[in-house]
């Protein structure tokens, strides 16, 4: 859902975009210049993005940060939200609400999200209710060649709604992957470093 927080002539707007454009990769050049994220489109407005960064820890302590699906919002920025809820057919559920702001613009997205765990390497999501008329992927985790840690991977296939622009949606998801996997690493530093 979007909602308007005030007005703007055209050129404000495009003026405040920039300067927040510019912040905003200063800030990730800076702090995260260790994420790669990289965009493909696929049919239509349909967007696969994906990021990955290493971390020097094991895969089971990446794998047990991943699962603690009650506390995901704690410690990852623009996450609201995130809870286990029931399954009907006893999976795994979870509940996460987004927050996003842009100018004049505040996104909430909301969505429901099955999980398939394969432990300890792949972590897979598929959207069963939510605001995006399409949304999955998987977390996958892998030991680094060398044994001092893990390549941690995210992989989402997002198909926005109409009504929400896919340029804008696309370089939000980008920019908040790369917050969300700095943040990834954070937690796992306060508890194993």
């Amino acid at each position: 859902m979007t909602e308007v927080t005030g007005s703007m002539n055209m050129n404000e707007e495009l003026n405040l975009l920039a300067q927040e454009e510019a912040v905003e990769a200063d800030w990730q050049e800076n702090l995260s210049s260790d994420v790669e994220v990289t965009t493909d489109r696929a049919e239509g407005r349909e967007r696969q993005i994906s990021a990955r960064i290493c971390l020097p820890y094991s895969m089971e302590q990446i794998w047990q940060i991943l699962t603690d699906y009650d506390h995901l919002a704690d410690f990852i920025p623009n996450l609201a939200k995130s809870r286990r809820i029931d399954h009907p057919q006893g999976g795994i559920r979870i509940e996460q609400i987004g927050t996003q702001a842009l100018l004049r613009f505040k996104f909430c997205a909301r969505v429901v999200l099955d999980m398939v765990e394969r432990f300890p390497h792949q972590l897979d999501f598929q959207m069963v209710e939510g605001d995006f008329k399409a949304f999955s992927g998987r977390w996958i985790l892998q030991s680094l060649a060398d044994g001092t840690g893990t390549e941690l991977c995210y992989q989402v296939t997002v198909l926005p709604p109409r009504a929400m622009p896919v340029s804008l949606i696309e370089r939000r998801l980008k920019s908040g992957l790369v917050i969300n996997l700095s943040a990834i690493r954070c937690r796992a530093n306060q508890l194993f470093g």
